[in-house]
């Protein structure tokens, strides 16, 4: 495995791949990862999120903080902890699963989780260009049309592809002063959009009822940390084993956490009194029409620099993600496939699809499933205090230490599985009463009504893989196998 780091730098091209970190290449520290998760939760998408739980679940500005909070700072408390397996295996979080679910039993949620980072990357570039396209408006005049549509969509991809591209160096680099500048400027704006609150009607809004709490949270907690529990390896994979995971966990959780609960709390006030922001077809626009017309054009900067953050974060995980997959390409060009997807995603969500929020709140449904499932297996494979393999993970050929049965480990396979089956159970993906995507026959349960199917998946992966896979995976291998995966040729070394 060849020695990289020269490339970890900040403004070259990083040329790792998924290929595991050596101990001698690691540095960084705890804060990064605080940074990371700061900069991938500023974006104004908080707001909606939080108009969400005052105009459709019924929550008064109390109820809706404590939602922030509990959601926000919980599920990223989550993201830390199983961020703890990059440091601890050196790859990203889907090639580190492959020592629990088997060569090929891993691309079943290697998949869920590319579908994942693509749908939010899409979500991100469609809210970025509207916000360009306002920013044109208002400093130029110039309306919107299908052609400036697509030079703003093409202008934030190309900015993400420059950071993304770069890689894990730059990422690290940006997060931080990149995050205080947006950060700062989104601390103005917020300022008066909190000038524009109906105080008498927040003050004077009944309490919700504490399923609608529940219900809140999961909500929440579903659209924040959940989404990004796959991916928490992909940046601590360069951090120094010696690193308490304390430190990890802390770091991740109030990084997502203070900018999160501060946006979703102002999104839950300003629906208060105006609950168009929940329904908006066009959030930006929704924003901007509430602010003085001087402070549009700071606040559009803030808008495009804060998704912007969290969009180079996901594009560079979905190319880590799609190399285990078995993309056989250098890593800065899986990142240029991704983009193309994002572009033609962008596209559909802007030229042709009529509704904004209604598809976005069924995809975070449906996907937050299976990623739940997955979580559930992968926490109690670390409790059992797994340890990795580099070799095994790099070798998918039938030698690898972790091909079990047929690239198959059926404990972890068949309970990721079964829990997708039970969350689903509580399941429904709508856009709206009259467009039901998808209703699970359990999903008018308390469990189904309060929009927990994510849990029951986490509890039942967890739970049916302690059962089933009592025996270590560590203990199937053999010294034969050990011997046929360091004679192997690696999936890094195929595609040089």
């Amino acid at each position: 495995m060849a020695a990289s780091t020269k490339n970890d730098r900040v403004g070259t091209v990083e040329t790792r791949g998924i290929e595991p970190v050596p101990d001698t290449e690691r540095h960084g520290h705890a804060g990064q990862m605080f940074w990371t998760w700061f900069a991938a939760n500023i974006s104004i998408l908080g707001l909606p999120l939080g108009a969400t739980l005052v105009a459709f679940r019924g929550l008064n500005i109390w109820q809706a903080a404590l939602v922030a909070v509990v959601g926000s700072v919980g599920s990223f408390a989550l993201v830390g902890a199983l961020s703890l397996a990059g440091k601890k295996g050196g790859a990203p979080a889907l090639t580190l699963s492959r020592a629990v679910f088997g060569q090929r039993g891993n691309h079943g949620p290697t998949l869920v989780t590319w579908l994942s980072r693509v749908g939010w990357e899409t979500i991100t570039t469609t809210t970025a260009a509207y916000a360009l396209l306002a920013l044109l408006n208002t400093l130029f005049g110039v309306g919107k049309g299908t052609v400036l549509t697509l030079v703003c969509l093409l202008v934030f991809i190309l900015c993400t592809l420059l950071i993304s591209g770069l890689g894990h160096a730059t990422i690290m680099w940006i997060n931080k002063w990149a995050t205080v500048a947006f950060g700062v400027l989104n601390l103005v704006v917020m300022g008066f959009l909190v000038a524009t609150v109906d105080w008498q009607k927040v003050l004077d809004a009944p309490a919700g009822q504490a399923s609608a709490v529940v219900a809140g949270i999961g909500f929440i907690a579903s659209g924040t940390g959940i989404g990004w529990a796959n991916a928490g390896a992909d940046y601590a994979r360069y951090l120094p084993r010696s690193i308490p995971g304390g430190r990890l966990v802390r770091a991740s959780a109030f990084g997502a956490g203070i900018p999160l609960v501060l946006l979703i709390s102002l999104g839950s006030l300003l629906t208060a009194g105006d609950p168009s922001l929940a329904t908006s077809a066009d959030p930006v626009a929704a924003i901007n029409a509430m602010l003085p017309s001087w402070m549009a054009v700071p606040y559009l900067i803030a808008a495009f620099g804060g998704l912007l953050m969290s969009n180079h974060l996901s594009t560079y995980s979905a190319g880590l993600t799609m190399i285990t997959l078995g993309l056989r390409v250098p890593r800065a060009w899986a990142v240029c496939i991704d983009i193309v997807l994002m572009f033609l995603g962008g596209i559909y969500f802007m030229l042709i699809a009529d509704d904004f929020y209604g598809p976005f709140s069924t995809f975070l449904t449906l996907l937050a499933v299976p990623i739940s499932a997955w979580i559930g297996v992968i926490a109690v494979d670390m409790l059992r205090g797994r340890e990795y393999d580099p070799s095994a993970l790099m070798n998918t050929g039938r030698g690898s230490r972790y091909w079990y049965r047929g690239g198959f480990h059926l404990p972890a396979v068949t309970a990721w599985l079964t829990a997708i089956v039970a969350g689903l159970l509580f399941t429904t993906a709508a856009t709206s009463a009259d467009d039901v995507w998808f209703k699970g026959p359990l999903a008018d349960s308390w469990l189904g009504v309060n929009g927990l199917g994510w849990l029951v998946a986490i509890v039942v992966g967890g739970a049916l893989y302690a059962l089933l896979g009592r025996r270590s995976p560590v203990t199937l291998t053999t010294p034969a196998a050990d011997s046929a995966a360091a004679d192997s040729p690696t999936l890094d070394e195929a595609t040089r």
